[in-house]
């Protein structure tokens, strides 16, 4: 209690509040525009960031993320377009019931749903990550490896298609962390002789190319022909029996999004998706699914605002992401001198407590915003997607030429944008290369300082309970899959032998 009122006390400084406002407003906006996320919104405002205070750098990114997550279920519920993809479900019957009248009763009761599991997630972080941390401070260099590379085995575990692909970009990802000076010896490697590159490609240019860019190459084309037509909102209070019906799946929600955040490869959309299928199988009602239920609406975007706020606790208390977003508030922290990991509450509490407590102030922003801007969100949508884009596209040029006024930066961004928009066209899921970059600088470094003071690395693992009990998990989650194939493949053998 004493680490979050003096959380309280940063958060509630006055320019604390405007950075928290601002994060929540520009990420409500970036929610609201369809085919933006707050990965490409975090990844386009990073350098804004640069300059400031790190604790209101980092509450202004947090703002973006859990805003991004209001923002994405206002055009998910009026036009059925997702503005982010944790909003995907809340699209089916969030729609619905704008065909049956005035869409205001379901975008309240999605807003009331991310209020209430918002405020859990951020008193939950406080409660869960203290405990977490006494027992991490005894990680050493081949626990924090470990660790990391329990991280990327689960990304590997969960990845969205080709395994093969996932493993491409992770190889990509971990490439493109080397190319600069050595961890240890401070030698340029992988420079080809360039002067830029002795420092390394900067995350901010890497995420803001491959996510952001990116996305809007992508987005361009998949919106250049689709017109929006708004619909009319109504009153914004739910009735009675919407108000019975969504309790339950709100504090289901909410508890169960919180601990799918936990998880690496967790957060927001796995939440969402895990908490719609729940819902289904408890409701009274299973048939109105997909035509209007509220419980689809109430359920799926609590999970997604708890495991937003969930994902925090492995980023802050062990320094580990576990989805494309957490990487970049990972590397946010880096690009401002802060080291997140079992150690940050005691060096810089300031920061953990402070970023806690914002999250609750920011909820309570969003509500008091979103209502009375509803109607120029609604507007929103009717702006032309090819005057919108070349903004984002100019904005995201003017950024990385400020990060340190180099041209080359520019021109980094527009290969790196160049490459994703390739390998969003080649159906790659960039998040593993992301992730695998942000993380390829602690994993090198932890794996040199496991070598120098390993003699014997067999003899010395086997002195590392925690070491071998995490790589063990992970070898596990790598040899079950492999298990549940083959038996398949012995089950339709059999079943083909006795027919």
């Amino acid at each position: 209690m004493e680490g979050l009122l003096g959380g309280f006390i940063v958060a509630l400084k006055p320019m604390n509040l405007v950075f928290c406002f601002g994060g929540a407003l520009i990420g409500t906006l970036i929610g609201v525009l369809p085919g933006l996320g707050p990965t490409a919104a975090i990844a386009m405002l990073l350098p804004l960031t640069i300059g400031l205070d790190p604790v209101s750098a980092i509450i202004m990114i947090a703002g973006i993320y859990y805003g991004a997550s209001y923002g994405g279920s206002t055009t998910a519920i009026l036009v059925k377009i997702p503005g982010a993809a944790q909003s995907v479900l809340t699209s089916l019957d969030g729609y619905q019931t704008t065909q049956q009248g005035p869409a205001g009763g379901a975008i309240a009761i999605a807003w009331i749903g991310s209020f209430v599991a918002g405020t859990v997630g951020a008193l939950a972080i406080g409660l869960i990550s203290m405990p977490l941390v006494e027992f991490a401070i005894r990680f050493g260099p081949a626990e924090n490896l470990s660790l990391l590379l329990l991280g990327f085995i689960v990304i590997l575990v969960l990845a969205k298609g080709n395994v093969v692909k996932s493993l491409i970009m992770i190889v990509a990802g971990l490439l493109l962390a080397m190319v600069g000076q050595d961890v240890i010896t401070g030698q340029p490697r992988f420079t080809f002789g360039i002067p830029e590159l002795t420092d390394g490609f900067g995350v901010v240019v890497v995420a803001m190319g491959i996510f952001g860019l990116g996305e809007v190459l992508e987005n361009v084309e998949k919106f250049r022909t689709r017109s929006m037509q708004a619909v009319p909102v109504g009153s914004l209070m739910p009735t009675k029996e919407d108000w019975k019906r969504s309790a339950m799946p709100i504090a289901r929600g909410s508890v169960l999004g919180f601990l799918i955040g936990l998880l690496p490869g967790g957060g927001a959309t796995l939440a969402s998706f895990i908490s719609y299928g729940v819902e289904k199988k408890f409701t009274k009602h299973p048939e109105e699914f997909g035509n209007g239920a509220v419980e689809g609406v109430a359920g799926p975007e609590a999970a997604n605002n708890a495991g937003a706020a969930g994902s925090f606790i492995p980023l802050l208390a062990l320094g580990l992401p576990g989805n494309p977003v957490t990487a970049l508030l990972l590397g946010a922290l880096i690009v401002h001198n802060v080291t997140p990991g079992p150690l940050m509450i005691q060096e810089r509490p300031e920061i953990f407590w402070g970023v806690v407590a914002s999250m609750y102030v920011g909820n309570v922003m969003l509500v008091a915003l979103n209502l009375p801007l509803i109607g120029i969100w609604v507007q929103l949508l009717k702006v032309p997607y090819r005057a919108l884009y070349a903004s984002l596209i100019l904005f995201m040029i003017i950024g990385a030429y400020s990060l340190n006024n180099n041209p080359v930066e520019v021109l980094l961004l527009l290969l790196f944008g160049v490459v994703g928009y390739g390998l969003r066209k080649l159906r790659f899921d960039t998040a593993p290369l992301i992730l695998a970059f942000v993380l390829g600088g602690p994993i090198e470094f932890n794996l040199r300082q496991t070598m120098m003071l390993a003699r014997d690395p067999l003899d010395y693992l086997m002195g590392r309970p925690i070491a071998l009990t995490i790589l063990g998990f992970g070898l596990l989650l790598i040899v079950l899959p492999m298990f549940s194939k083959v038996r398949q493949k012995l089950m339709v053998a059999r079943a083909v032998n006795e027919l």
